[in-house]
């Protein structure tokens, strides 16, 4: 083959690369969910003269294009092998590797971030529990890149001064210390969350903590769903799926689960999750607003109000058992002005536990 040739042919396939992707896209019908990511995908941008003329058309369309370029799973998997592989990198997209598990960077630490779910939280003390008779408490969940080694190339907030600052604005509330009862292991591979079958010391803890008493047994059920956490998608790589356990207990027979969004009853486990986009969504049916939990046969006639995030969900039902209530609130949905004719906070247990991945976003917080 002469030189002459093989550059007919490199230009052909170069116009047939450069053509074929923009009609591929044309052709292709937009996704209005990218699965792996498990997030929204940007939608075509209004096209008007205002938008034009104000910059936010070819903004907003650069981000659609982007979001809808064809194949783009399979380049973004070349991109994760590239980066981790060849360039040898720490991260992509934020996500560094530990081992066997996926850690996204919680860094830095937002102090005003925190500052601001601090405040929040001290509204609803100030206006619903100051003169309610209620205890108050509050716990924090690591992220998991706290349990990675210093020195192993992750980026990590500083811990230390994230406490210390939460624990003064806090300060009209007892803390309940869950670090130690938890390390890396107790969280999935391949997610954010930790693993239910993990947290029992947690979850007695908590309700000792409170003045409660546990004596309950569990056993472990393996659901045999392959489970593909969060980070599965956003690093881009391909990695052995989790395993998802939950606990059952005799205590469940007696629980009863309404759901103030659907108005309905749920299911404690809730199975059919399992085969939906996330399973971890099998525990108390993935993000509620307000949950109320009551077990007819608790030894004690006693009610706790959860203020939490998504970790709660698997954590609540292990508290059953010392509760003839649970509340269970998530005021990133809820706005918290509407408690007051929600939930009765008279002579309740109520707990503040979040994670530090949501304090240090705390705007996520109404």
């Amino acid at each position: 083959m002469t030189g002459k040739t093989e550059r007919i042919i490199t230009l052909i396939l170069c116009v047939l690369f450069v053509t074929a992707l923009p009609i591929a896209g044309i052709i292709i019908p937009d996704l209005e969910v990218s699965e792996s990511e498990r997030r929204p995908l940007a939608k075509f941008p209004e096209l008007s003269a205002d938008t034009v003329l104000d910059g936010s058309f070819m903004t907003d369309f650069e981000s659609y294009t982007l979001d809808h370029f064809p194949f783009r799973d399979t380049f973004r998997k070349l991109k994760a092998f590239a980066v981790y592989n060849v360039f040898a990198h720490r991260d992509n997209n934020g996500i560094f590797l530990s081992g066997d598990h996926a850690v996204k960077a919680e860094y830095p630490f937002k102090s005003g971030e925190l500052a601001y779910a601090a405040k929040r939280f001290g509204d609803v003390y100030e206006r619903f529990l100051k003169d309610s008779g209620a205890s108050v408490y509050y716990s924090v969940i690591p992220d998991k890149a706290y349990f990675v080694p210093d020195g192993a190339g992750v980026l990590k907030m500083d811990y230390a001064q994230f406490m210390s600052e939460y624990s003064s604005a806090m300060s009209f509330a007892e803390y309940i210390d869950i670090f130690p009862l938890l390390e890396a292991e107790d969280y999935y591979a391949t997610d954010t969350h930790w693993r239910q079958e993990n947290i029992l010391p947690v979850a007695e803890k908590l309700i000792t903590a409170m003045g409660g008493e546990v004596s309950a047994k569990y056993e472990k059920v393996d659901t045999e769903i392959p489970f593909y956490g969060v980070y599965s998608g956003q690093s881009a790589l391909d990695p052995d799926p989790d395993s998802l356990y939950y606990l059952d207990s005799d205590v469940f027979d007696s629980v009863s689960v309404y759901d103030f969004e659907t108005s309905s009853n749920i299911p404690v486990y809730d199975r059919d999750k399992l085969t939906g986009s996330d399973p971890y969504e099998v525990f108390l049916s993935g993000p509620k607003s307000l949950l109320v939990m009551e077990n007819e046969n608790a030894p004690a006639d006693r009610h706790l109000v959860v203020f939490r995030d998504s970790f709660g969900s698997s954590v609540a039902p292990l508290m059953t058992e010392a509760y003839s209530k649970i509340t269970l609130v998530d005021i990133r949905y809820l706005k918290a002005e509407m408690l007051g004719s929600l939930v009765d906070f008279d002579n309740a247990d109520v707990l503040f536990l979040y994670s530090t991945s949501v304090l240090n976003n705390g705007k996520t917080i109404k």
